[in-house]
């Protein structure tokens, strides 16, 4: 039997911009020299789009997320989201980030954890509970709020730093190769599970991976990237039907856009480094 196709909304051809970035680079200052980590990156991310960004390791693609979260600081080119400065969207909390690892503290109940942006924020208690109990609905860990992160599988962890990136309702969803440390049928359910959230709340979401198959099933639009320094060496738009069961990954359309990305990954890498 089939698992349940997860949906793709497509984008409008008028889609408003969320994130633009042209002739961008950075060069990180070391004792051994400068580090290139990116270079001359141009790129447009529609509202509602689900962006993924796949190159080798050390390519820049966390550090293009850092940037859009005013992490990092470009040294040329320029950068907005939703039209502000990234300063200005951090300040405007107009993102969540969700890191790699779960990053939750052991000392507090999954619900307090996911409340903590919003006790910064300086939430009533009142609001606090109904958007944590809202955004556990949305992440299936309605029941889980009075447990520990000890207590909790690494993909329900995982599930919970999202619920967090969620609470505070930005639009904007930045995403740090989530899923790389779970095995991999857990890492096809929370792909499943990502999907359904992504349509139901409608969010922007920039999502690093190393995975194609990852990106491909994921995304309206990937982002391939060269290593150090980081350049765009293809901008893939995703022609996948809006419903995706895991086994479209079977599919010619799919292995031909996996095809192409793993080209670009080939085309961008030099193997003389």
């Amino acid at each position: 039997m089939n698992a349940p196709a997860s949906t793709v909304m497509p984008a409008s051809k008028e889609t408003p911009t969320v994130v633009e970035a042209a002739d961008l680079s950075l060069t990180f200052q070391t004792n051994d020299g400068p580090v290139h980590a990116l270079s001359d990156v141009g790129l447009t991310i529609g509202k509602g789009e689900f962006v993924s960004f796949i190159g080798p390791s050390g390519c820049g693609k966390t550090t293009f997320l850092r940037v859009i979260a005013d992490l990092e600081q470009p040294t040329a080119g320029r950068i907005s989201v939703n039209g502000m400065t990234p300063s200005q969207a951090r300040e405007n909390r107009a993102y969540g980030y969700v890191f790699q690892a779960a990053a939750l503290y052991p000392w507090r109940t999954i619900e307090r954890n996911v409340a903590l942006p919003l006790e910064i924020m300086g939430l009533s208690k009142t609001e606090q509970r109904s958007r944590v109990a809202a955004t556990l609905e949305l992440v299936n860990l309605t029941g889980f709020e009075k447990k520990f992160p000890w207590q909790l599988s690494g993909g329900m962890q995982q599930r919970a730093s999202i619920a967090r990136a969620l609470a505070f309702d930005a639009d904007l969803l930045l995403m740090d190769e989530p899923f790389g440390a779970l095995d991999e049928i857990v890492r096809d359910h929370l792909n499943e599970q990502l999907l359904e959230l992504w349509a139901r709340t409608q969010k922007t979401i920039c999502f690093v991976t190393h995975s194609i198959p990852e990106a491909v099933y994921l995304s309206t639009k990937i982002v391939v990237m060269s290593p150090r320094p980081g350049r765009v060496t293809d901008v893939i738009e995703s022609t996948l039907p809006a419903e995706r069961p895991l086994d479209i990954r079977e599919t010619p359309e799919f292995l031909t856009i996996a095809a192409r990305v793993r080209d670009g990954l080939r085309a961008g890498h030099s193997y003389d480094d």
